[in-house]
């Protein structure tokens, strides 16, 4: 079986194995599973809903050069392009970028009906939608490489990071100009704690490797974001055995709820602050691995592999 990957190819100097990380895992995850399945990419060169659609012809040409059993799509913008042609069957995944943004769940709804299958990230990105799709939807979420994502040494981690010993260090979760991560909330929160020794860190231009380390070398992973889907950067931290504190977006509530040591937070600066306060203040790893092996990538595939062989 020949699977045609479609998504977004924008970021600067593109690199699939970081800017769409997610996908890439899940692809070699498949790979693994199972050999018979055999994958492409497809990467869209151009922004907004134009842009989008100006790679149809070079997409048309792929589909031409190449017999493929079903195009994958993530995003409604990736599958509004992918339905462009109606000879492949498309399987669509939202990841909560589209439904989570009122301008673009018309568009999601168009592209859920043009769609042969699909599948959401999480229960409430479903809940969320408009239109699921013609067949009953799949929840699946982004897994994660438990065999990258591992518990180890702080010493050791900050050591190999360049990172100071005695300081204490906060990852937030993303690159601070990303609008909706919110970082001027985790800023507030973070002046608010009025200690010295404290660093906010920006997850950018990291490779998959220092990610891992770095869930490892901070005291505590932090997420003050408008809204997620199902989000990796929570799941990768407590699969380091990492402390979380988040607001209460995407999945986040079911992931965290049950594990002892990670919060969740309002809106508001103190009470971020007051969580980060009551970590940074025993400082040690949470028993969260085990707590989200579902999430494991290797139990991911199998479940997309079956929604793949219903095509068949």
């Amino acid at each position: 079986m020949r699977i045609l990957i479609v998504c977004s190819g924008n970021a600067p100097n593109f690199d699939v194995r970081l800017h769409q990380a997610f996908i890439y895992e899940q692809v070699e995850a498949l790979k693994q599973l199972d050999t018979s399945l055999q994958f492409d990419y497809f990467f869209i060169q151009g922004k907004g809903l134009l842009g989008y659609l100006s790679c149809h012809r070079a997409l048309l040409q792929q589909l031409a050069n190449q017999l493929y059993d079903c195009v994958h799509a993530h995003v409604t913008m990736s599958s509004l392009l992918a339905n462009l042609q109606r000879r492949v069957p498309v399987i669509t995944t939202f990841h909560g970028s589209d439904i989570n943004v009122p301008k673009l769940r018309m568009l999601a709804m168009v592209a859920a009906f043009l769609s042969y299958r699909t599948i959401y990230i999480s229960q409430q990105l479903r809940q969320k939608a408009i239109y699921k799709g013609k067949a009953s939807p799949a929840v699946i979420p982004c897994g994660v490489d438990f065999e990258r994502f591992v518990p180890r040494s702080k010493v050791e981690s900050r050591q190999l990071l360049g990172l100071i010993a005695h300081k204490k260090y906060i990852l937030f979760s993303s690159g601070f100009s990303n609008q909706v991560k919110n970082y001027p909330l985790a800023k507030a929160a973070v002046e608010l704690l009025q200690d010295s020794s404290v660093e906010l860190l920006e997850l950018k231009n990291y490779g998959r490797e220092d990610v891992a380390l770095l869930f490892t070398a901070v005291d505590v992973a932090l997420m003050t974001s408008y809204s997620e889907g199902s989000p990796q950067f929570v799941k990768e931290a407590l699969a380091c055995n990492c402390p979380v504190v988040s607001t209460d977006v995407g999945d986040v509530r079911d992931m965290i709820s049950d594990i002892e040591g990670c919060y969740l937070t309002t809106y508001e600066p103190q009470d971020v602050a007051e969580k980060l306060r009551v970590v940074l203040a025993n400082p040690t790893a949470v028993s969260s691995r085990e707590c989200i092996r579902r999430f494991d990538n290797r139990l991911i595939a199998r479940q997309i592999r079956d929604v793949y062989q219903q095509l068949l």
